[in-house]
Order: C-alpha cells, then sequence, then structure tokens
C-alpha cells in the first residue's frame, strides 16, 4: 500500500493537523513488529494564511481520512507543557481541549494505524502568534533571608476580577518550600495576592516562588508575561511579644526567652495596635515628628525627636525604638504616641537582634487591631479559614481539599 501525498487543506481560524491517509507497509507478519512509517506527507499543518503563526485562542485539530484512524496525539510547548485533548471514539479526530500559549512553539507527535494494523508515525511543528496583552507579575519581597513571619506578594501589572481569570493566575503562581509546608494565596486586591503558610514559615527554610503564567491564556485577549522567580531562606523564628497591660516585652529564639525588656507603648488616645506584626525595615536613625501622624505643631502632643535603633512595623510609623527621654516610664505606664519605646542599650541589642520578616506581637493594648494588609504584614491576624477564602481555589472547600483529593474514594457521610 502506498503513502502518497496529500493536498494542503485549509481551515480558516482553526490550527489543522490535515489530512491523515495512513496505510500499512508490509514486511512482516505482525504489523506491530514493523517500525512504523514515515507519514509525513501525509499530515500537513495549516492555518488560516500560509506561513502565519497559529491563533492561540483557536483550538488546535488533528483530521485522519479514509479508512486510517488516529491512535494517540500529543502536543508540547517549549518547556514540556502539555495541551490537553480529547480523541474521538471512533479514531477520525482529535482536538484540544485546554488553551494553546501564546509566542510559544508546539511539537505535535500524531500515532496512526491502518486496517491491517500498521503503525504510523508523524512529527510537526508550529508556533503562536504573540500576545496583544501580557500579564506581568513581581514577587516580593526580593530574594534573601528572612524571618518565619513574612508573607509573600505577587503584584499584577493588571487588575483581575474575574473569578475564573483568578483561578487560572492562582494555579500558575507556585510556591514550593522545603520542608514542605501548606499554604495558600490570598487576593487582597484585583491586583495584589499574598501568600502565607497556615502557621509561620519552618526554621531554616527554602521558599522558591516562581510563575508559570509565560504565555498562557489568562482572559480573553490576555496572556501571562515572563516573570523573575524568587528565593527566600528562612533564620531562626524570632519573636517579640509585648504585653502592653504589664509594660513588658519579651524576645523569643525558637520558643526560648532570650532576653525580656521593660517598655512604655500607646497612652490613651493613641494606644497601640494589638496582634501580630511583621518587620518592614530597620532604621538606625530617624526623625519623627507629631506631624506624620496627624498631630498639630505646636500643640500639647506635637513632638519633633531624633530617633535611633528604630525597628519598623508598620508603614503608618509604629516603631520599636530607644526612648531615653521615657526610661522613668518603662515597665510603668505607657506614656508614647504608639510605638514601643526602651532603653538605648536594649533598642540596640534589639535592633540587632531583630530581622525582616520577624514577628512583633502586642498583647493587652486598649488600641484596635492590626488590619491585615493596609498598614504592612497583618496577614496573621486573619484565621486560616479567614485566610483560605480569599483564594480563588481553596474558599469554599473543606481544607485539605485539592487535585489529589479529588481522586481519592471518600466515604459518603
Amino acid at each position: 500500500m502506498s503513502h502518497s501525498p496529500r493536498c494542503r487543506t485549509v481551515l480558516a481560524g482553526t490550527v489543522l493537523l490535515v489530512p491523515l491517509a495512513l496505510g500499512g507497509c508490509g514486511g512482516s507478519s505482525n504489523p506491530l513488529a514493523d517500525k512504523p512509517y514515515d507519514a509525513t506527507g501525509q499530515v500537513v499543518l495549516s492555518s488560516s494564511d500560509e506561513g502565519q503563526k497559529a491563533d492561540p485562542s483557536k483550538p488546535l485539530e488533528v483530521r485522519a481520512s479514509g479508512e486510517d484512524r488516529i491512535t494517540d496525539v500529543t502536543a508540547t510547548d517549549g518547556t514540556g507543557r502539555y495541551v490537553a485533548g480529547e480523541l474521538a471514539a471512533d479514531g477520525s479526530g482529535w482536538h484540544s481541549t485546554g488553551a494553546l500559549a501564546a509566542g510559544a512553539h508546539y511539537t505535535v507527535r500524531v500515532s496512526t494505524e491502518d486496517p491491517d494494523g500498521a503503525q504510523g508515525r508523524r512529527t510537526i511543528g508550529f508556533d503562536t502568534s504573540a500576545a496583544d496583552r501580557l500579564l506581568r507579575v513581581n514577587f516580593g519581597p526580593q530574594s534573601g533571608t528572612y524571618g518565619v513571619g513574612q508573607p509573600i506578594t505577587a503584584e499584577l501589572s493588571a487588575p483581575v476580577q474575574d473569578p475564573a481569570a483568578r483561578t487560572v493566575i492562582e494555579r500558575a503562581l507556585k510556591v514550593d518550600a522545603q520542608p514542605a509546608t501548606e499554604g495558600a494565596w490570598h487576593w487582597v486586591d484585583n491586583r495584589t495576592l499574598h501568600y502565607r503558610p497556615k502557621d509561620y514559615w519552618p526554621v531554616h527554610a527554602t521558599v522558591d516562588v516562581r510563575s508559570g503564567l509565560d504565555g498562557i491564556k489568562v482572559a480573553p485577549g490576555l496572556y501571562g508575561g515572563g516573570s523573575k522567580p524568587v528565593r527566600l531562606t528562612t533564620g531562626d523564628r524570632i519573636e517579640a511579644v509585648t504585653d502592653a497591660s504589664a509594660h513588658s516585652m519579651t524576645v523569643l529564639r525558637n520558643g526560648q526567652e532570650i532576653r525580656s525588656i521593660p517598655v512604655t507603648t500607646g497612652k490613651p488616645g493613641y494606644a497601640t495596635r494589638n496582634g501580630v506584626k511583621v518587620v518592614l525595615g530597620r532604621e538606625s536613625f530617624v526623625r519623627m515628628r507629631g506631624t506624620s501622624i496627624g498631630i498639630a505643631e505646636g500643640s500639647d502632643d506635637s513632638y519633633d525627636l531624633p530617633v535611633y535603633w528604630a525597628t519598623r512595623v508598620t508603614w503608618s510609623g509604629e516603631y520599636v525604638h530607644a526612648a531615653p527621654w521615657s526610661e522613668g516610664s518603662q515597665g510603668a505606664e505607657n506614656v508614647s504616641h504608639g510605638c514601643t519605646g526602651m532603653s538605648t542599650e536594649n533598642a540596640k541589642w534589639f535592633f540587632d537582634t531583630i530581622h525582616l520578616g520577624d514577628i512583633v506581637k502586642v498583647v493587652g493594648s486598649q488600641g484596635t487591631t492590626m488590619t491585615p494588609f493596609d498598614n504592612g504584614f497583618g496577614d496573621w491576624n486573619l484565621s486560616w479559614q479567614q485566610w483560605r477564602e480569599g483564594s480563588a481555589l481553596a474558599a469554599g472547600k473543606r481544607e485539605g481539599t485539592g487535585p489529589a483529593d479529588a481522586a481519592r474514594l471518600r466515604p459518603q457521610l
């Protein structure tokens, strides 16, 4: 049986591999033992215009003609990602069910069989056109070593509100921790996601963050762009717990107390925020002015002070810092405008001990609770259930459910 080339077929708007006319190549009583024949002349790639790159928004199709049938099709891009597809029951064709990536090169491998059982093979490549609009992801913080409370942030280059598009994005944002740690993304707004574990990160962990969105269709006309991965490592678990009612801070390393420090916190009207905060930065010197928090210059509460060894925990200006002017009140009463003040010696020790991403927790204050997202990293003040409700993948699902769980049989209660 010969395998003569067929004419090229064009199907507008669809990536098409056509036609596929197959036949046996004799030479063995067992056709499965024969070397598959080359079906190059019978399988061709066609798009709406000869030589043009394929439209990634259109499906990929493979068709067979005559009595031959398709037995298998695989399509992969340059990174090895497979395109999901469906084979017709009679082997007459195959079509993609997953979206193609933009600006990608694809390799399609087709296996066939003729009525006598002879096997054919054809491999063909094609390129998809670039996207009109790209969605890029900027991860934070930058690669480095952080405390165990450090959340991961993902800033999108364009707002995304559609739930289906958010699901695509969340599936593509990969966080791989060693040792393995349960965690989830949470949508802060249409352009910002935060990721945190259920509990704090393990000590001395490695966390790799990357995006698999490059070329992936997010929404009509919007495709993922390239993003720079980041790697975080964690150090010891450093926690500073301030009891505002007892005017004392306890600093722990890996659960063991390493220092107890007399402090003063916010006085009535300026009470320090309760809750868990994450260290945002350290400044050996900062000039603090009451006008920065809305206090009128010249009023009774006005101040303008040089401050040393300042550890920032909110963007609005809450610090842990040296306050030599209030040493007489430290350990006894709260007299600050919201910061946690201590002696210069203790502040220098704290400054040298604490790192970005370490945990500063306040209890026993008359103040409100630290908000989750608008004044620093208050992520840990949401319960794990509340956190999961902000995920496009986990919201409304029982904890522990995921793709792997769906494959397991579970008793019906």
